[in-house]
């Protein structure tokens, strides 16, 4: 397992992710399962959030953590919060990430997180409820670091006005089908294409600029959950390509098209979201390769993409 450390944040940790949005659906045993199947691969990062089956993903992984062999102290363990699927809404007001925080505590069945994201962005949010709710669980121990998701670069300025703490983590859309956090600066002033239009705000080399590691969701879907990728008819060049790079690295193409996340410089990490411990292995696998600079370019383009 390839591993990084955050900036002034957690050391050590898993380039994979294990992303439990959809933990509710399997029974506590075979949560089990996953769990320590994804500990014995070398994943010491879980990712949780508030609305992941409105709190029963952080349920289930507690009653699940409980029967295997792993220690909490073990993991480092992120929940994000701000998405009120009850009354349809993102809040960020002080009260809610409290509240939301003392909840996540309480279902996870632990004492502190090691991360903690805003959840995608409060319209409404003022950025001094922010600071104070953040120092709030900064000094009772309850939340040790912090950060955002889908969030963008001037939202994170704002923030840093009037947060003390650092943003360490900003949780972002990246597949090889959706690309544009990092090629959309390849199609500058083209007024040919849609392509050149910016429309994260320079996320990523913001985040790279100020030390923010990028943690990659979606990773093998299509839109926003249009389905997979990989042997996905619609998508014949981009899978000829994966699977003549899967051959030679001895590897499936589900490892190969996370292998091309890995492979940037910035060093982002990646959110693996399925429960199926086979598919784990696999995305695992995508630390055993590093694709040639050729290489990283001809999946890109395959994937649809062109050079200016």
């Amino acid at each position: 397992m390839q591993t990084l450390s955050i900036a002034s944040g957690p050391e050590n940790v898993s380039r994979i992710i294990l992303g439990c949005m959809r933990m509710p659906a399997l029974s506590t045993e075979d949560a089990a399962k996953m769990i320590s199947t994804a500990y014995e691969l070398g994943i010491n990062y879980i990712d949780h959030a508030t609305c992941y089956g409105a709190g029963e993903a952080e349920t289930r992984f507690a009653e699940a953590l409980a029967l295997t062999d792993v220690k909490r102290e073990d993991l480092i363990i992120q929940s994000k919060c701000g998405i009120r699927t009850d009354v349809k809404t993102f809040d960020w007001s002080k009260s809610n990430i409290i509240e939301s925080v003392d909840g996540i505590l309480k279902r996870l069945k632990t004492d502190y997180l090691d991360v903690l994201l805003l959840h995608r962005p409060d319209l409404l949010f003022d950025p001094e409820q922010v600071a104070e709710a953040f120092d709030e669980l900064e000094a009772s121990g309850k939340v040790r670091n912090f950060g955002v998701s889908n969030t963008m670069p001037m939202q994170i300025e704002l923030l840093k006005k009037f947060v003390k703490q650092p943003l360490k983590i900003n949780q972002l859309q990246l597949s090889l089908e959706q690309s544009q956090l990092i090629d959309q600066d390849l199609y500058m002033n083209n007024k040919t294409t849609e392509m050149s239009v910016m429309r994260d705000g320079g996320a990523l080399d913001y985040c790279r600029l100020n030390d923010i590691t990028i943690q990659a969701w979606s990773p093998l879907q299509v839109g926003m959950f249009k389905g997979n990728f990989v042997d996905n008819p619609e998508f014949p060049e981009l899978n000829a390509v994966l699977g003549k790079l899967a051959e030679k690295y001895g590897v499936t193409k589900t490892a190969i098209a996370i292998a091309w996340i890995l492979r940037h410089p910035a060093k982002m990490q990646v959110i693996a979201g399925t429960m199926n411990p086979v598919h784990l292995k696999e995305m695992v696998e995508a630390c055993k390769v590093e694709l040639t600079h050729e290489e990283w370019y001809e999946l890109y383009l395959s994937s649809g993409k062109f050079l200016p």
